[in-house]
């Protein structure tokens, strides 16, 4: 078979995995997005995931780039890689991953292969997917076409631990296609991949990755409020545990991100729907989703003690991303700190040079410091990008009474942290 792939999504997620397999294979990327087709073409990723050359090269080796569906209609595998994020109330919103699924539906063919990096619940891709390509194609599932599942494995802004140096899990809707998803991203993926058994294990591995890792965030959350009531450095707690060679290097913060923040919801949403209630994974998501309110109290009690007066004081918020050195901003909880100190009255300013202006007005109807000209009398370092140590903090107080308050324990002095 002559392949030729198709990336559904040209995010954080599709975009260097179409780039990895262009090296060996003809690769379209198709995003319904004209302006973002009209940068990449134009050599420009603003998620900074590809660098202008990388991007060139891709475009060298045949990469294309496109919004419209018969553009893709010659593929034979197509890989989804489109957000699964929640709505409201804290439920997946699958009507990104539907809405791929069914315009892949109208161009499938037979013996294509359709698969979805995007995570999801177990049960998902079969339950929910494959309905949608049967209806779109009127094709039959596992007869006429085949599906499999390999969850992303992308760490936005990580420049070491890239798409083809992460470990791959793999799997196929029958025993063939799985070894046949496998050998694909064996092709490309360095670090070497996992066969799973099913479709539904690989799904349950994804979700449960970041599930861990909130619980973890979550624990440790939760004694650096303990400690602080005590008057215990968290951050030397850790260091003095850290020397017992089992134990696990986490540290408290803020829990956002289109990951750790969002996949717990979607294990938690199946588990309810077949009636058991996860008391652990849930305990966790409501101790990190309150951190930033957490913090914005913490920030505003050192500010009463140091006798200031709140209403009308002004605050300087470092860094809006959902982590260091890198541009993205789905999900970020620094706009929780920065909600709570406005409730009670502060005047809050953001600088982040990471973040996109126009991104972080539409999504949070916030105006960042193009550059920072004012003192404070309260700076939050709340994302410990790199550009941030070049900062000379004492210059951007105002007075001796300033707060600094370090979420990140970064600063070698500070008034509060976690």
């Amino acid at each position: 078979m002559n392949t030729k792939i198709a990336i559904i999504g040209l995010g954080y997620v599709g975009l260097p995995l179409a780039h990895a397999f262009s090296k060996k294979y003809k690769v379209i990327g198709f995003d319904i997005a004209q302006w973002r087709i009209n940068e990449l073409r134009s050599g420009l990723d603003r998620t900074l995931e590809l660098s202008g050359q990388q991007l060139q090269e891709a475009i060298a080796n045949g990469m294309e780039f496109t919004n419209q569906l018969e553009n893709i209609a010659d593929c034979n595998i197509y890989i989804v890689t489109v957000p699964t994020p929640i709505d409201e109330h804290k439920r997946p919103d699958l009507t990104p991953l539907i809405k791929a699924s069914e315009s892949i539906g109208k161009v499938l063919k037979k013996n294509d292969i359709v698969i979805y990096e995007s995570t999801v619940y177990p049960g998902a891709t079969e339950e929910e997917c494959v309905p949608v390509l049967e209806k779109f194609s009127g094709l039959k599932f596992n007869e006429d076409f085949f599906c499999g599942y390999s969850p992303e494995r992308i760490n936005p802004g990580d420049k070491e631990h890239t798409v083809t140096k992460i470990l791959k899990v793999t799997s196929g809707s029958t025993p063939e296609i799985g070894k046949n998803v496998d050998a694909l991203y064996a092709s490309i993926i360095t670090a070497g991949t996992h066969l799973a058994p099913s479709i539904k294990v690989a799904e349950a591995a994804k979700v449960i990755e970041n599930s861990q890792r909130d619980v973890n965030i979550a624990f440790v959350n939760e004694l650096a409020i303990i400690f602080n009531k005590l008057g215990i450095d968290t951050e030397a707690v850790l260091q003095a545990a850290g020397t017992k060679w089992n134990f696990l290097p986490f540290r408290p913060g803020l829990v956002g991100g289109h990951c750790i923040g969002v996949d717990p919801y979607y294990l938690t949403y199946k588990a309810q729907e077949i009636g058991y209630n996860p008391e652990i994974i849930l305990a966790g998501r409501r101790l990190n989703d309150n951190m930033g309110i957490y913090v914005a109290n913490q920030v505003i009690k050192l500010m009463i003690q140091k006798g200031q007066k709140i209403e009308g004081s002004k605050v300087l918020v470092l860094g809006i991303t959902f982590k260091e050195n890198c541009p993205d901003i789905r999900n970020s909880r620094v706009i929780d700190v920065i909600h709570e100190l406005q409730e009670f009255g502060t005047d809050v300013e953001v600088y982040d040079p990471w973040a996109d202006p126009e991104e972080v007005k539409r999504e949070y109807g916030l105006d960042l410091l193009s550059s920072i000209d004012n003192v404070y009398d309260a700076v939050v370092l709340a994302v410990a990008h790199d550009k941030f140590n070049e900062l000379d903090i004492e210059k951007l107080k105002n007075g001796h009474d300033t707060v600094v308050y370090d979420i990140k324990s970064k600063l070698r002095e500070s008034d509060g942290k976690l």
